[in-house]
Order: structure tokens, then C-alpha cells, then sequence
């Protein structure tokens, strides 16, 4: 029995996420095209299961990079060949979104000297990908600026100091979240 409770502790963090899922599909049902709902909803779950690892572990899996990064290549390619309009702007935003994102936060990291991790980087270059070029950006802003705030704070009332680390990932996906459901 010991075995069983453990494992559905280990599923609470992600009780809200068929929550956030449903919600956001109510809300743009009727504003994206299946393709970009399609993607939208997959950045979803990827993000908000990078955020729980990132909580418990400090650490962005590889896998769970490939695996956003194979998810987003079978949504895409089929698209290519049905629509192909459709599927070369995706492939097109997608690509402007990945470079920028991976330029800004690769300096970052080299500025820092390794003060972002290197899971950050490639994380956040393959939300690039489903995000587009104008929809990382604003992402990007509010999740590095929600973290810069909580960091602040955790400073201010001595629970953290200026050179402890803290878990990028849920920011950033704050971010990406408050940028879905405004755009």
C-alpha cells in the first residue's frame, strides 16, 4: 500500500493542470485554428510538467526538451502537407521565436557565467518554437520580471539570499500562461 500512496503523492502537483487544459480550450475555441489550439494546448502540459520538475528538482529534464521538440515537429509536419500556407508561417514564427528566445537567454547564460541553467536555455528556446517571435517575447518579459519580483521579495524578508538560486521555470511559464490568455 505504501507503494500506491506514494505514487498519487507524487501526481498532486499536477492536479490542475486538466483544469488549466479545459480552461484555456473554453476560452480559444473559437479564436486559433486546430493547428495553433493544437499547440497552445501541448505547450500547456509540456510547461506546466517542466515547472513541477523544475520545483522538486532544480532541473529540466533533456527528455522532456526532445520530447516538446518531437511533439512539435509531428504537429507541424503533417500541417506542411495539408496546409501548407499554414504549416510554412507556423514553421517560419516558430523559427523566430527559437532563435530569438535562444539568443537572449544562451547571453544570459554566458553573462551570468552559468548562473541560468543550461535547462533554462534549451527549455526556453523550444517554447520559441510553439510560442512564435511575438508571443516569446511578451513570455519572456513576464516570466523574467515575476521572478525578479518573487526573488526580490525572498531577499526582503531574509529567506533567501542574493546568490541562492530559484526555480526559473514557473515564471517563465506564468508567463507563457498570462501571454496565452491575453493575445
Amino acid at each position: 500500500m505504501k507503494g500506491k500512496s506514494s505514487t498519487w503523492q507524487d501526481l498532486r502537483p499536477y492536479a490542475g493542470l486538466p483544469v488549466l487544459a479545459a480552461v484555456f480550450l473554453a476560452l480559444r475555441w473559437n479564436r486559433l485554428s486546430p493547428t495553433e489550439l493544437l499547440l497552445r494546448e501541448v505547450l500547456l502540459i509540456f510547461g506546466y510538467a517542466a515547472s513541477v520538475k523544475d520545483v522538486r528538482e532544480q532541473t529540466v529534464p533533456n527528455r522532456l526538451v526532445l520530447a516538446m521538440l518531437g511533439a512539435w515537429c509531428m504537429i507541424l509536419v503533417p500541417q506542411l502537407f495539408v496546409q501548407p500556407e499554414t504549416g510554412v508561417s507556423v514553421l517560419a514564427a516558430g523559427g523566430a521565436g527559437a532563435l530569438f528566445a535562444g539568443v537572449v537567454f544562451l547571453t544570459v547564460y554566458f553573462v551570468s557565467r552559468h548562473g541560468l541553467g543550461g535547462g533554462d536555455v534549451k527549455l526556453m528556446t523550444v517554447f520559441g518554437l510553439y510560442l512564435g517571435l511575438n508571443g516569446v517575447v511578451p513570455a519572456m518579459l513576464y516570466g523574467t520580471l515575476l521572478a525578479a519580483a518573487a526573488g526580490g521579495i525572498l531577499i526582503l524578508f531574509k529567506k533567501a539570499g542574493p546568490k541562492d538560486a530559484i526555480p526559473l521555470v514557473p515564471f517563465l511559464y506564468t508567463g507563457i500562461v498570462l501571454t496565452l490568455l491575453t493575445r
